[in-house]
């Protein structure tokens, strides 16, 4: 039986792929699958690829005909997927040697649905470490119970689907697939998800991912329209706690947090294209109409000067100048 699945997308990344590759040939054990998704690459690593899919143990290379996002490329491979435990890596990312032994006896030695780790945040040179928002380490807990609060960094806001392991019975559940289709924040439906339905979890002091920060061709980078998938992954992930049967307490948290990303996108609303940035404001004035109002009124209140003031203005646009999210 397949051990670990490792589900890795890749697109248009030429020039990190092979450092990516050689790090999973690094982490190859007899047990363990890499599974490789060609997100309709148009550059050269649909060649680099056909390489690793003979070179590298436990290669399993899928290719997409047309350029589905993220979102739905791992989708893909978490459907081919074989594994008694799942991960992900993204395909301009890498690991240390022998990372990946080390996560399956973090998960099997504790024994819970899913283990979150730590991991180092690469900005060219520059090396920092980036902790999972919870202090309690290799202790199983409840994932509800680490949602709040609404006014600190939690364990759902720190939502890399690649910074932890996952146990097949989450996959099997429908706990593991993401929004088909969202080109950005698609994390972030995804891990509220996990935390109010899954049962168990732990957060390990594991280093072992080395993520790839100013990639000119990350949609972080990009100031295009698909950067506005933000609002649909938010709107979804307040649509489904207000469903929860805890929404009195939780709704406060998604709500807070989607304000807090929608004032830091217009913080820096110079780098989007004018289209978008007209786009950006008619939108999130349009999701903030859409939130439970009494919630939104606490969550601005909680919040600091600066972006309250800038979110009760764009609350007061009128509604010609909005567009359905």
């Amino acid at each position: 039986m397949v051990k670990l699945s490792v589900i890795v997308p890749f697109y248009n990344v030429q020039q990190y792929a092979p450092d990516t590759l050689r790090s999973l040939r690094a982490n190859a054990r007899d047990d363990f699958e890499f599974i490789l998704v060609d997100d309709c690459s148009r550059d050269e690593t649909p060649d680099i690829l056909e390489r690793a899919a003979r070179e590298l143990p436990g290669a399993v290379l899928l290719r997409h005909e047309t350029n589905g996002g993220l979102a739905t490329a791992r989708n893909t491979g978490l459907d081919a997927a074989r594994g008694e435990y799942l991960t992900f890596l993204d395909g301009d990312d890498w690991l240390a040697p022998g990372y990946f032994s080390q996560l399956v006896d973090a998960i099997e030695q504790l024994g819970c649905d899913f283990v979150r780790t730590d991991h180092v945040q690469c900005t060219a040179r520059a090396r920092t470490v980036h902790r999972v928002p919870h202090g309690r380490r290799g202790v199983v807990l409840n994932p509800r119970d680490v949602i709040l609060p609404a006014d600190r960094s939690t364990s759902v806001d720190y939502a890399y689907a690649w910074a932890g392991i996952y146990h097949r019975r989450l996959a099997d559940a429908g706990l593991l697939h993401f929004t088909d289709g969202l080109r950005t924040a698609e994390d972030r439906p995804w891990i509220w998800r996990l935390h109010r339905e899954a049962e168990s979890f732990a957060a390990v002091g594991l280093l072992g991912v080395f993520y790839r920060r100013g990639v000119a061709s990350s949609l972080t980078q990009i100031g295009d329209v698909r950067q506005l998938d933000f609002i649909k992954a938010f709107d979804q992930v307040v649509r489904e706690t207000a469903a929860d049967r805890d929404a009195a307490e939780l709704l406060p948290k998604a709500v807070r947090t989607y304000c807090a990303i929608i004032s830091h996108h217009l913080g820096s609303i110079e780098r989007f294209e004018p289209s978008v940035a007209r786009k950006l404001k008619s939108m999130s004035a349009a999701a903030l109409k859409r939130m439970p109002q009494g919630v939104l009124d606490d969550a601005l209140d909680s919040m600091d000067v600066q972006r309250a003031t800038r979110l009760r203005r764009l609350r007061r646009r009128p509604a010609s100048a909005e567009v359905a999210a």
